[in-house]
């Protein structure tokens, strides 16, 4: 949820938090896990050959990431020079053509 009475770092999802934009595709070195963060906030997240694994929602404030996923289940991230550190997942972000 976003503290409009807030004038720190504090972000609505999709929105720049620092340098860096979240919204975008977010992929593992080895390309296996691919999380694309919607600028709506939403998250929708792919493992392999498995399109839509997880999906649910995510807030921003700072550089910090808060999901929540469609079944209940909550996880975090930080973003930290440009790369995301999701719980055990290290994942950069694609560069769009």
């Amino acid at each position: 949820m976003v503290d409009k009475q807030s004038s720190g770092p504090r972000e609505a999802a999709g929105r720049e938090t620092g340098d860096v934009d979240v919204a975008g595709m977010w992929v593992t070195a080895d390309g296996h896990i691919r999380q694309e963060l919607l600028p709506d906030g939403r998250y929708d997240e792919a493992r392999g050959t498995r399109s839509s694994a997880y999906t649910g929602r995510y807030t921003v404030t700072g550089s910090h990431l808060d999901y929540v996923d469609d079944t209940g289940f909550t996880a975090t991230g930080d973003i930290r020079d440009g790369v995301l550190f999701h719980e055990h997942l290290v994942l950069y972000k694609e560069q769009q053509a």
